[in-house]
């Protein structure tokens, strides 16, 4: 059975969650908390349809395994102190396990919680590689995507079409900065050259005219976006607006998504690459599966992110019915390290691998958008460029400096 609740905050703090009533916190119900995005530059590309695909996982799931789940949900509002605030207030009040989580300011400070109340945390939206990296925990698991992932597909794929010369505008917090820093590598590695970077506010900034033309004024070959969302689409749109890409400079969108394109127009957007570990246009399965999430949020068409709510929900279920209600809540260690143990199997993803660093493993897809006579209908906007293979996709085990793994 599925049990939802909504959470709120007060206007401009976090207000204490609503604490969950003692007829509920019965030892036979797991609790499952998608803090998310539901009203800012992320809500598309996160929120609601984040809420929507971890449902479908539980209604999937199905009542016939001898416990209850329950699904609450917040809005974080992209801001470290209210996710914190709420990850501490969830896992004492008896959540088991906290999904989604964008913004990676906000996704570094719940992986704190989750490691300080040894409870299970599986982030999907955050993109930071250090979540594998520096910060990783033995609480948590990094489900969907990262910034060297990103950075490797998308940046690479610049340089080898001549990019060799790059301006960054770079969202000014933890996600922003990782994703410059991993595409820089990249961009040295293959003998290219940084020219600059300009640091944007977030969340707030919807201007970003006189940040592009700085860009231009330093002649680069690619104006590097390291930003998402509506951040993204807006720069998309003024590049375009202010003839930036009519001087022969390219755009990397570096973590661009479907809902992003949705917004710009193909009009506008055609011709731009991007990446991402899943798309709902690429077979039987993951059409059949849209469908069903469609039913749920008819306006906004999943990407990675909510096929990755989705599919870590699923395999989180699937471990707390191995191991047993009591042993999955008596440790997040003990029920991540399970997970690990387990491999994740999906029709969305098939049948993948988790690293002991906690890195979920899987193909990425460089996707070039269509053209608008290209495109067959609304939410048909990609073409599938280049696989690479799962164990080539993320950064390699022992590049790392994850505290988990020995060298």
């Amino acid at each position: 059975m599925e049990i939802t609740r909504r959470t709120a905050l007060a206007a401009g703090a976090a207000a204490a969650v609503a604490p969950l009533s003692r007829a509920r916190a019965q030892a036979n119900t797991i609790r499952i908390g998608v803090l998310t995005d539901m009203a800012g530059t992320y809500r598309d590309n996160t929120g609601p349809t984040s809420v929507a695909a971890t449902r479908e996982a539980v209604a999937e799931f199905g009542a016939s395994h001898g416990f209850t789940v329950e699904v609450i949900e917040a809005d974080h509002q992209n801001k470290p102190d209210v996710g914190s605030n709420l990850a501490r207030q969830w896992y004492d009040q008896g959540v088991d396990l906290i999904l989604d989580v964008p913004t990676s300011s906000v996704g570094l400070a719940v992986n704190q919680i989750a490691r300080e109340k040894n409870k299970a945390y599986i982030n999907v939206g955050s993109a930071t590689a250090d979540l594998t990296g520096p910060q990783c925990s033995p609480n948590t698991i990094h489900w969907a995507y990262d910034t060297y992932m990103l950075a490797k597909s998308t940046g690479g794929a610049m340089v080898r079409a001549g990019g060799d010369s790059w301006f960054f505008i770079t969202a000014d917090y933890a996600f922003g900065h990782a994703l410059e820093r991993d595409t820089s590598a990249f961009v040295r590695a293959a003998g290219g050259r940084v020219l600059g970077q300009v640091r944007t506010p977030f969340p707030g900034t919807t201007d970003f005219s006189s940040f592009l033309l700085q860009a231009a004024a330093a002649r680069p070959k690619v104006i590097g976006l390291a930003n998402a969302g509506g951040d993204t689409a807006n720069c998309v749109k003024q590049a375009a607006e202010f003839g930036v890409t009519r001087r022969g400079i390219k755009l990397a969108a570096l973590l661009l998504f479907l809902n992003d394109i949705h917004g710009i127009g193909l009009q506008t957007a055609q011709g731009l690459i991007c990446t991402e570990t899943f798309f709902w246009n690429m077979n039987d399965k993951t059409r059949a599966w849209t469908q069903r999430i469609i039913r749920r949020t008819p306006n906004n068409y999943p990407n990675m992110i909510h096929a990755g709510c989705y599919s870590a929900a699923l395999h989180f279920l699937k471990t707390v019915a191995a191991m047993g209600v009591p042993a999955a809540k008596a440790s997040g260690v003990e029920l991540v390290n399970r997970m690990k143990a387990m491999p994740p199997e999906d029709d969305l993803f098939g049948r993948t691998e988790i690293r002991p660093d906690g890195r979920r493993l899987l193909p990425s897809y460089l996707l070039a958008v269509k053209s608008p006579q290209e495109s067959s209908g609304p939410w048909d906007y990609y073409k599938l460029v280049q696989t690479t293979p799962a164990n080539e996709a993320f950064r390699p085990l022992a590049e790392g400096n994850c505290p988990l793994v020995r060298s």
